[in-house]
């Protein structure tokens, strides 16, 4: 096997990246395989979903949809691969990943031989698949990729190859449209609708919108990446040149439980909501549940404090994988909970890298944005640093919901955000850089 074959078997089979990880002596089917002391490898390898199991708190558990590649270009599924993550240390580990499968190498992944520098590479498709293949320390592929390895692109434990050459560099192809965009200067308000057809924007997020709109990308809410595997963030700032001030929606999760999942958002904003305080005639039948919502800080107006459930604050871990971020009445009520399962997944899907733009508005003579030529990307994130960000009070929750003619002909309007000061998102990255997209 060479890796100019092996890249076209992969490529064949739908892979777009290909992850490669030079193997320990003690990474085998019994002691599983180490995917990094943090969850970083939760950002690369796409999973079905993140469960938990009340019987082992002190883990999450991520399927994979995996299949190992046979130097025939067959591929044959593993149906019990998974990634387990571990919390308490943090770190990830590779399972399951012999069960089931009779192509799977096995005697390379047996414990007793003890093999240090066998070579696994990971083949990512844009579907979720992932294809896995083994060489021996001692084959030619093994020899090919350590000879290369030095100018490969490192991400955690991981060495990643391209496969397909038309996204060679996605970050220059990011940063050529960004400096088209903020090179037209004033743009007029926009979004695109479903048939992708530009249209007029007038809402407060049109900021965003626009900005999208440019990029080619249509609204659908999906937890996933904005463009070329980038989270796309434009925030509102008074100054282009300021890119640390201004206040950001990092995510919009709707709670996994509570009374706000059990009996609705009418009902929670009846219990926990106040009569809305602006005096103005057409507010009179209004409920609102708003912010700002800080850890361990009392609410006075909804009687509700946010908390961390499961997780300590001091060694900055998760203690409890069935715990989460609840909102917690004094009586002890759980008015909503975003289960760490569940936020996890939102986070790590959307926020693996993510480009900050800031931006000015103009209203007149009509709404108007233009972008700035200082742009940062954050590299890495980690779920742990968004709970810590938590923790610290920099991430806070700060809803927008309403009940519109309460006693009348009720109309819900929901919004549940999470935001962050633009001067903090680096506490949210294990690296950072600022591009000047005019240098």
């Amino acid at each position: 096997m060479q890796l100019s074959v092996l890249k076209m078997m992969m490529r064949d089979k739908g892979c777009r990246t290909i992850y490669i990880k030079r193997l320990a002596a003690n990474d085998n089917r019994k002691q599983q395989v180490y995917f990094g002391g943090n969850f970083t490898a939760i950002n690369l390898i796409p999973f079905k979903a993140i469960t938990t199991d009340p019987t082992k708190p002190h883990i999450f558990k991520a399927p994979l949809d995996f299949y190992w590649l046979t130097d025939n270009s067959e591929i044959c599924l593993a149906p019990n691969a998974q990634l387990i993550l571990y919390p308490q240390y943090p770190e990830v580990r590779f399972s399951g990943f012999l069960q089931g499968c009779d192509k799977a190498p096995s005697q390379l992944m047996d414990e007793r031989l003890r093999l240090a520098g066998r070579i696994l590479f990971m083949g990512v498709c844009p579907d979720g698949k992932v294809i896995g293949y083994l060489c021996h320390p001692d084959s030619d592929l093994a020899h090919e990729v350590v000879a290369i390895q030095e100018g490969l692109v490192s991400t955690g434990v991981f060495k990643e190859i391209c496969v397909a050459e038309l996204i060679t560099n996605r970050e220059d192809q990011l940063l050529d449209q960004l400096k088209r965009i903020q090179s037209l200067g004033w743009i007029r308000s926009k979004r695109l609708n479903a048939n992708g057809d530009f249209v007029a924007c007038e809402a407060p997020q049109c900021g965003g919108y626009t900005l999208e709109a440019e990029l080619g990308i249509i609204p659908n809410g999906k937890a996933e990446p904005d463009y070329l595997g980038y989270e796309v963030k434009q925030y509102t700032v008074a100054n282009l040149n300021r890119i640390t001030s201004g206040t950001l929606t990092l995510m919009t999760p709707q709670p996994t439980g509570g009374y706000y999942k059990t009996s609705g958002v009418e009902d929670f904003v009846r219990k926990f909501g106040y009569p809305d305080m602006t005096g103005k005639a057409d507010r009179e039948d209004r409920l609102n549940f708003g912010g700002p919502f800080r850890i361990n800080s009392f609410h006075e107006r909804t009687g509700l404090t946010l908390v961390l459930n499961g997780f300590d604050t001091v060694s900055c871990k998760i203690t409890d994988t069935g715990g989460g971020i609840t909102l917690m009445s004094k009586s002890g009520v759980d008015a909503a909970t975003w289960h760490f399962s569940e936020i996890m997944l939102h986070w790590n899907k959307k926020h693996a890298q993510a480009v900050y733009i800031p931006s000015n508005c103009e209203k007149d003579p009509e709404l108007s944005y233009r972008y700035g030529h200082l742009i940062r990307i954050g590299y890495g994130t980690d779920f742990n640093l968004c709970l810590k960000a938590l923790a610290l009070n920099k991430v806070y929750y700060d809803p927008g919901i309403k009940l519109e003619n309460a006693s009348t002909k009720p109309k819900v309007k929901h919004r549940s955000q999470f935001r962050i000061k633009s001067a903090d998102i680096e506490l949210l990255y294990h690296k950072m850089k600022t591009v000047d997209l005019t240098g």
